[in-house]
């Protein structure tokens, strides 16, 4: 797998097209506003990516080391959004 240049959250806004239901795109709207749009489905879709990089995290963990318990994955994730809201560093997704 090749080096990407950037990590998640860094790098030129890019422009994409996106679907969504016109339901969902109006409520956005009313929450924060069209010139805010883009950056409330950044900052949604980085949050669904932070989620996935831990849970493929803990599951590699799982597979080598044997269960998590709840309590444990709670504070795995407490940890991890703590660390990378410090450093303001993403880890690689895979």
């Amino acid at each position: 797998m090749s080096e990407l240049p950037y990590s998640v959250g860094e790098g030129p806004a890019t422009r994409v097209s996106l679907s969504l239901p016109e339901g969902t795109a109006e409520a956005i709207r009313r929450r924060v506003g069209k010139r805010e749009f883009s950056a409330f489905i950044t900052e949604a879709v980085e949050r669904e990516l932070r989620g996935q990089i831990l849970d493929e995290y803990l599951a590699d963990y799982e597979r080598r080391k044997g269960r998590i318990s709840e309590p444990e994955q709670d504070r795995a994730r407490q940890v991890f959004d703590e660390v990378f809201a410090e450093e303001g560093e993403w880890p690689a997704a895979s």
